[in-house]
Parts: C-alpha cells; sequence; structure tokens
C-alpha cells in the first residue's frame, strides 16, 4: 500500500506539470517541463552468492518500496516563430537568452536574468524594456560594458537587425542611427537554470557562468517583428495526462485491493 501511495503522489506530481504545460501553450517563449521518475530503496529479501562447488550460485532478491521524483527538466527546444509586424518584437534563431535586468539607468544594472521572450517595449523615457518592466541589456562588444538601449522621443522606422543591432531614423530625419546592440547569453548547462516568473530564468552553480556574445557566430540571431512562442506539443501533453491518469488508476486500485486483503485478514477472527 506504502509503495502505491508513493504513486499516486508521484503521478499527481507528473498530472501538475502536464498542466502547466498545457496552461502555457500559447505563453511567448515558454519551454516545456518533463517529469521523470526513479524507484526507491530497495528490501533486500536475500543478497546473492557466487557459484561454489556444489552450486551454481543465486541471484538476489529484491522488493521495490515506491516510486520517487527524479526530476522536472526544462526542454530548451526552439519554439515556433510567428511574424508580428511590431518591430520591438524579437525572436533568437539559435542559441542565447536574451539579458534583462532591473537597475535606472545611468546607473549599472543588476539583477541580471535570461529569458527567450521578446516582446519588448519603450518605457517613458525611450528605453528597451520587458512587458514587466525589465531593462533590455546591449553592448557594443561581447567584451564590454553592458548598456542599455535607448530610443528617443519621435524616433521613426525602428528596426532590428540579424546581428542584433538597434536602429532608428531620427525625429529631424537623415541617417540612420544606431541605439544599441542586443546582449545574447549561453550556458555550459541551459537545463540547470532556475525559472522565475515572468518568462524568465536565473543562472545558478548548476547552470554555469554565463558566456556573454553578441547575435550571429556562436550565438543566434536576431529576427525583428518576430516572436518565438511556445514549445508545448499538445498530443505529447495530452498523451502525458491519459499516462498519467491511468498510472495514479492503477496505484489506486492496488490501494482498494491492499484494503480487501486486510479486511479479509481481520475477518479470519469471527
Amino acid at each position: 500500500m506504502y509503495s502505491a501511495v508513493s504513486g499516486l503522489k508521484q503521478h499527481q506530481t507528473k498530472l501538475d506539470v502536464t498542466s502547466n504545460n498545457l496552461a502555457n501553450v500559447n505563453t511567448v517563449g515558454y519551454k516545456t517541463a518533463r517529469t521523470s521518475f526513479k524507484d526507491q530503496l530497495q528490501q533486500t529479501v536475500y543478497g546473492g552468492s557466487a557459484s561454489g562447488p556444489n552450486t551454481g550460485g543465486t541471484n538476489a532478491a529484491q522488493i521495490g518500496l515506491g516510486v520517487q521524483l527524479a526530476s522536472v527538466d526544462a526542454v530548451m527546444t526552439a519554439g515556433s516563430l510567428q511574424a508580428t509586424g511590431n518591430p520591438l518584437d524579437i525572436a533568437i534563431q539559435g542559441e542565447g537568452f536574451f539579458r534583462v535586468a532591473t537597475g535606472a539607468p545611468p546607473a549599472a544594472p543588476t539583477q541580471i536574468q535570461y529569458t527567450r521572450a521578446g516582446n519588448f517595449q519603450r518605457n517613458d523615457q525611450g528605453y528597451l524594456t520587458t512587458a514587466e518592466g525589465y531593462y533590455v541589456m546591449g553592448r557594443t562588444t561581447a567584451g564590454g560594458p553592458d548598456e542599455y538601449i535607448q530610443i528617443p522621443t519621435g524616433a521613426t522606422a525602428v528596426a532590428v537587425g540579424n546581428d542584433g543591432m538597434v536602429t532608428y531614423i531620427p525625429a529631424g530625419g537623415g541617417a540612420r542611427v544606431t541605439a544599441g546592440t542586443l546582449s545574447l547569453a549561453k550556458f555550459p548547462n541551459e537545463n540547470g537554470l532556475v525559472r522565475v516568473s515572468g518568462n524568465r530564468w536565473e543562472s545558478n552553480p548548476a547552470s554555469g557562468t554565463e558566456l556573454v556574445g553578441l547575435p550571429g557566430g556562436n550565438f543566434g540571431q536576431t529576427i525583428g517583428g518576430t516572436l518565438e512562442m511556445s514549445n508545448v506539443d499538445l498530443a505529447a501533453e495530452f498523451t502525458d495526462m491519459i499516462v498519467a491518469q491511468r498510472g495514479f488508476q492503477a496505484n489506486s486500485r492496488v490501494i482498494s485491493v491492499g484494503d480487501e486483503m486486510l479486511q479479509d485478514l481481520v475477518n479470519l477472527k469471527r
């Protein structure tokens, strides 16, 4: 019965993860999560033995004690791209994350986080930000200091190139001006990133230290007027939902059978 209880608990966790994926099927830049299990400790009835002069040896006999959660992995495959026509909607085609941070210009940015959701906007001072107000970080060179990207009031024909360069035409007309270049980050283990709210991720020891670069080369290219959508596969998620439901149902049945066996055992007194 206790093994079946552990099965109920872990299949509920699998269903929780699946329902969260389905809830975010239309979330920009969302990365689906995947649940995996592992068996718990085994009760050894008797150990194995090597062959001897008169016997061929025996294998160990063990009884499993249930299941436990092995991991909830982030699947970092790219989502489909959707053209929006909004020049401040930016997608990454290839590897890398946008770098966003808190802090008020001209002070140095703090608490840098990472996202694949490129639905950016301009704030009241013209700085490029996320929908939640995090500043989008740029750099002139890969090894240079972090910079804020500011598009002045009255600028027109804002565009983002494949190299991450944000340009515009000044209010008075004339040649195109560069507002800044988007910076991207990669990690030795991107699956080690920790999810935070608002489509953002944080680094930690499991992910390793960020490697910062500019779009192109070893990093992905930026595509203006386009968004990367969720990579949730509806068919796979509904299949996982069915599997979780049947696993939960099977473990519930084991508990019912165990209860019936205990009832029969109690009834032996009569």
